[in-house]
């Protein structure tokens, strides 16, 4: 770290300490050679992840438009909300975690059909019905068979 005062591109850090809510840590160091004491703060650096929608266009992901859509599905069901926050969670780490920086709704789709599959079967057939945007009666009923048989 170059101290500020002298230039020195080397210095010991004398305290370090969290701070807004353990996103930030607070670290006071002293340069070397002049012996001068500064303040830095290192923060994670987060890539944003961009979601590929069907149309091609790109956006950001929004944990908030994912978890408006689990909270959908699961309206008037007997499903915890904190069910609902662990859920979004795991798909929220999921993300992050793969070496892709840009996914398709399509794949979002699935981690929550997979999420909504485990959680509770009605808001799964809800979600279902619009993500694979069933034609017809048929086709609602080949996903019920699926859920049967599970």
């Amino acid at each position: 770290m170059k101290c500020p005062f002298c230039g020195y591109e080397e210095s010991k850090v004398v305290d370090s300490r969290p701070t807004d809510e353990n996103t930030r840590i607070r670290r006071r160091r002293e340069c070397i050679s002049c012996a001068k004491r500064f303040t830095t703060y290192e923060i994670i650096e987060e890539t944003p992840i961009i979601v590929v929608k069907k149309d091609n266009s790109r956006q950001i992901f929004d944990r908030n438009k994912l978890r408006n859509g689990l909270l959908k599905a699961c309206e008037k069901r007997p499903v915890p909300l904190e069910v609902i926050e662990r859920a979004v969670t795991e798909i929220e780490f999921k993300l992050q975690n793969s070496l892709e920086r840009e996914v398709s709704s399509m794949y979002i789709g699935e981690l929550v059909m997979d999420a909504l599959r485990e959680i509770d079967d009605v808001a799964y057939i809800r979600f279902a019905s619009v993500y694979k945007q069933f034609q017809d009666l048929d086709s609602f009923r080949d996903e019920l068979k699926k859920i049967a048989k599970k």
